[in-house]
């Protein structure tokens, strides 16, 4: 169920492009692009059970209320701030705004030793600038 969570996810974005919090797109906003992209998309699936699921599994993770959602949205930030973290050690350049936005806001154990060890690893980055 995480996994096709992530896939619709990710989908959404593709859809309506990957609108982050420095886009200056209100969140509101985002919310109805994406919702009415995958509703026009999920009308276009001949099979409706299927187009169903991937509405359900994209709502579901836009509430955020279930601990799948929960875990799928810790683990799509995660995978931003190490993103960061490769091309900080990649240009040694610092990227701060990344883990600005991020911090504080994981929720899932495993994650939050993930992001700990992360921290730690990114403690020890000699930058350029």
């Amino acid at each position: 169920r995480c996994v096709k969570m992530s896939i619709v996810h990710d989908l959404g974005e593709s859809l309506v492009g990957d609108i982050t919090p420095f886009s200056g797109v209100s969140k509101e906003d985002k919310y109805q692009r994406e919702k009415e992209a995958f509703i026009n998309l999920c009308k276009k699936i001949d099979n409706k059970e299927a187009g169903d699921e991937i509405l359900s599994l994209w709502l579901e993770y836009e509430d955020s209320k279930t601990p799948e959602a929960l875990l799928v949205k810790d683990l799509d930030k995660f995978e931003m701030i190490l993103q960061a973290y490769e091309y900080e050690k990649r240009e040694g350049k610092k990227l701060e705004s990344f883990f600005e936005t991020t911090r504080g806001v994981f929720t899932h154990p495993v994650v939050l030793k993930w992001v700990e060890e992360l921290y730690e690893q990114r403690s020890k980055l000699q930058y350029k600038n």
